[in-house]
């Protein structure tokens, strides 16, 4: 028996489109990590970019649990003495580019590195309902349905 490897030239890439609307943030950013990575097929291999393009629409609503809409603080630093600073998950979902939550967290979930940036490339998020990728017909992947835990009425 020989272990199956996925060429470069087989591979199948297919395009999603995914509502963020009343999901949970990191369920769903699992979720997306794996496709992105190609997990979820049976041809799935560590070392190429194997899997599919994902659109996600309405990621400005996106549900956070607990108090981490006022807690989760993103920091970074100026670079000058005492520079670090910070903004709440709510600010910058409130704020002029809510999709960088989704960006982040899913980031967050894939690898380091040259692969894993290629990746992220797969990934296209929008803070409204519309989205320039008509032509390339994605199917929906309604993530919501899948579990009752994605989206909780509250």
């Amino acid at each position: 028996m020989k272990t199956y490897t996925l060429k470069p030239a087989d591979i199948d890439k297919k395009w999603f489109v995914v509502d963020a609307d009343g999901v949970v943030l990191g369920r769903l950013a699992s979720i997306l990590a794996n496709i992105l990575r190609g997990k979820h097929k049976p041809t799935y291999t560590p070392h190429l970019d194997c899997g599919d393009n994902v659109i996600v629409i309405n990621a400005a609503k996106v549900r956070l649990t607990g108090n981490k809409r006022r807690d989760d603080i993103f920091y970074w630093h100026t670079g000058y003495p005492g520079g670090i600073k910070g903004r709440s998950k709510g600010q910058i979902l409130d704020g002029r580019y809510p999709e960088r939550v989704l960006e982040k967290a899913v980031e967050r979930m894939v690898p380091r590195g040259p692969l894993g940036r290629r990746q992220m490339g797969n990934l296209r998020v929008y803070a409204g309902a519309a989205h320039p990728h008509d032509a390339q017909q994605p199917e929906v992947l309604d993530i919501a349905s899948r579990n009752p835990k994605n989206k909780r009425s509250a």
